[in-house]
């Protein structure tokens, strides 16, 4: 039993020395949340509609579910829904919104990978789960373009493995919160 205990011991000390000496770089954990921007205002010519009143609704609870998740950056395409879908929680966390360029999501998605911590990303119906496929998450089905705006991707990348969640959020969806782990 002791030999047994003195090889795990060892191994465990020793891990990180291999680890190092091969040039091998763990990369601390990534969790990165990605939603489809709230309720837009339809049937207008407007390409950069605003939110609806249940839009609005549905951002502040994105701010209310995710306001305790330890979020330290926020992306948002520079478009009047997605830009009020992320303001609630940038307020609360007192963060600004860094804008991206929807057609450049491989650019978007190199740079999410070289950040640690948790990121919330706020994209459109075609963008979002094309972002998750990205991050090597898996995608699901795709979004209903007119009725679907409550889907939380949870993407946690960590020592090379990705683990896709899928929750749903908003004033009609059960009342959790991610929480630090």
């Amino acid at each position: 039993m002791l030999r047994i205990v003195t090889i795990v011991f060892a191994f465990l000390v020793g891990a990180p020395w291999v680890i190092a000496q091969a040039g091998i770089e763990e990369k601390p954990q990534q969790v990165i949340y990605l939603v489809r921007h709230a309720e837009k205002v339809s049937g207008t010519d407007d390409r950069n509609p605003p939110l609806t009143e249940s839009g609005r609704a549905r951002a502040q609870h994105l701010a209310y579910v995710l306001g305790e998740a330890g979020i330290e950056k926020i992306y948002s395409s520079d478009y009047a829904r997605t830009r009020q879908t992320a303001e609630p929680l940038a307020d609360k966390l007192n963060l600004q919104v860094e804008s991206y360029d929807p057609r450049a999501l491989g650019e978007l998605a190199q740079q999410l990978r070289q950040i640690s911590g948790r990121t919330l990303v706020v994209g459109h119906s075609n963008t979002t789960p094309q972002l998750v496929e990205l991050l090597g998450g898996e995608s699901g089905a795709p979004i209903e373009e007119k009725s679907e705006y409550d889907r939380l991707y949870i993407v946690i990348r960590d020592r090379g493995r990705v683990t896709t969640l899928l929750q749903r959020f908003g004033p009609n969806a059960p009342t959790t919160r991610a929480q630090t782990p």
